[in-house]
């Protein structure tokens, strides 16, 4: 088969992975602590390379072409998102780009650690502090839940204390992880690491601001940039797998008759 149509058709593939995430980065250009994802594209070596075939089977203009492109690794962009006043005193916005609130969720092996920027937080039927999506419980340190008594004023501090009626009922636990590489996405804003063992580290900037949330980090002008260009490449290439295959239309019931 014309070795130009493997190219150009991996160049579909590659770009259709890019426009769908970029579209997901658009879709959530308004989801409270989103953080984009960048697709990874690199280039596939040539087929005698990655095999590993000897020189007998090597072709010098072939190989020049490279084997085309495959799509790699996601990577999460954990840039601040904009910071958005919401007056609500259980609202919290976290100072650092390297800093989560920490909560737990029922996972396969029992309760599991999820890291989260998403800091709208409520007080649940039972006066525990929870998220606003999925209604976990916030850990304070320790590890332990934050329960809050009804009927009371509610603010807390820039430290992460949670202050009802001049007094602390908890400290919101403010954690780094030893390598945010290891983090994916779970839905509703949440984290997990793929570390074995507990991925948590000291945070040097452990500061909240209250009344405010952080805002999606998505840029919404480079987002949809980003969707035109992928949806470009896709078109740019499926033209290519076209003029191939009517190169060879041509080569076969037009010059292989006259040949004939």
């Amino acid at each position: 088969m014309n070795y130009g149509l493997y190219l150009s058709a991996s160049g579909v593939l590659t770009n259709m992975y890019r426009q769908d995430v970029f579209a997901n980065n658009l879709a959530n250009v308004n989801t409270i602590g989103f953080k984009p994802d960048r697709p990874a594209v690199h280039q596939r070596h040539p087929e005698s390379v990655e095999g590993g075939f000897g020189i007998d089977v090597r072709h010098a203009l072939l190989d020049k072409l490279g084997g085309g492109v495959l799509a790699g690794p996601q990577h999460v962009d954990f840039r601040i998102g904009p910071a958005q006043n919401t007056g609500n005193q259980l609202h919290a916005m976290l100072e650092s780009p390297d800093t989560f609130f920490v909560t737990r969720v029922e996972g396969a092996t029992g309760d599991e650690l999820r890291f989260t920027r998403d800091g709208r937080f409520s007080r649940a039927s039972d006066g525990t502090l929870v998220t606003t999506t999925g209604g976990h419980p916030v850990l304070g340190v320790g590890d332990q839940p934050i329960v809050i008594a009804s009927g009371a004023d509610v603010s807390i501090q820039l430290d992460g204390h949670v202050m009802q009626n001049g007094e602390s009922v908890g400290r919101i636990q403010v954690t780094s992880v030893n390598d945010r590489d290891q983090l994916i996405k779970q839905g509703s804003g949440l984290f997990k690491s793929l570390e074995p063992g507990d991925p948590r580290t000291a945070a040097a900037d452990t500061s909240i601001r209250a009344g405010f949330v952080e805002g999606s980090a998505v840029d919404a002008i480079q987002a949809m940039l980003k969707v035109v260009q992928a949806a470009k490449a896709v078109t740019g290439n499926a033209n290519l797998i076209r003029y191939h295959d009517q190169t060879m239309d041509r080569a076969i019931n037009t010059l292989g008759r006259v040949s004939a």
